[in-house]
């Protein structure tokens, strides 16, 4: 993973990353159009607004990431990654410890064009594409293969993705922010606008105008956010449900099925 803070080199599949994500080929290495990047996240641990010279394919082998881009914020599960075009700028974070591998791809030999971020669904090819890519020892010939395979493999996915992007009023932020940390708070914008000096009404205006969406629905997504790398990691929909605010599991996968698509059980499947 690449901070923010400072010029990062790193040696990746025989070429060095740079310049937060730029690829530069080692003498000697063919210059491929695809490598991988491995790296550890620790639980909690957040990479600061960052870009890339390179498109980057962010992905957890193991464990949730979560990517904030554009006032959105994507919660990616193994079975999901996230395409983010070269020049976008990011920040990336783990609830959890997370086994992260990244495709780095060059955009002057990379045919996908998508100009904005976008879930891509990881399936058990893919996931062994990305393995074999990371070896070191691939011919020029089986790399140019397997990088086309990989990349045809780069499908949108039809279910929505939860995003809660943050209000830019300060008072709504401040809302935001503190449900972000503890998701299962249920006051309601009355009581929050008490704390903030902002009437409910101001508050609800806000939410809505600045996030596309009503409070209630944005604090759903929120949940919903913090839900995922709990059942990633193996709790019960019982569990997580009442650690994020829901009184029962069956309202919990209610909302799931409402907003994303399908029940939490298809959403984490292989």
């Amino acid at each position: 993973m690449l901070g923010s803070a400072e010029d990062v080199h790193h040696e990746v599949g025989g070429h060095v990353l740079s310049r937060y994500g730029q690829l530069t080929p080692r003498a000697g290495y063919p210059q491929a159009a695809v490598v991988v990047g491995s790296h550890a996240v620790d639980d909690g641990q957040w990479y600061g607004r960052h870009w890339h010279t390179a498109h980057q394919l962010a992905w957890a082998e193991r464990g949730v990431i979560a990517v904030r881009a554009l006032g959105n914020t994507w919660v990616l599960p193994p079975t999901m990654a996230l395409w983010i075009p070269a020049g976008t700028e990011h920040a990336t974070g783990a609830s959890g410890p997370v086994l992260g591998r990244s495709l780095w791809c060059r955009p002057d030999r990379c045919p996908v064009d998508w100009s904005v971020p976008t879930v891509v669904g990881v399936s058990p090819l893919l996931r062994e594409l990305i393995t074999h890519l990371a070896d070191d020892g691939l011919s020029p010939a089986a790399r140019q293969r397997a990088e086309a395979v990989a990349l045809d493999q780069l499908v949108p996915l039809s279910v929505a993705t939860v995003l809660a992007p943050l209000p830019r009023d300060p008072r709504a932020c401040h809302v935001a922010r503190a449900l972000r940390a503890c998701p299962a708070d249920d006051r309601t914008l009355a009581q929050w606008g008490t704390e903030v000096g902002a009437s409910a009404r101001t508050l609800a205006r806000a939410f809505a105008a600045e996030t596309g969406l009503p409070f209630g629905q944005w604090r759903t997504r929120v949940r919903l956010q913090a839900a995922m790398p709990l059942l990633a990691g193996g709790a019960t929909v019982a569990a997580t449900a009442a650690r994020v605010g829901y009184a029962s599991p069956s309202a919990f996968v209610a909302a799931f099925r409402r907003v994303v698509g399908v029940p939490p059980g298809a959403y984490f499947s292989p």
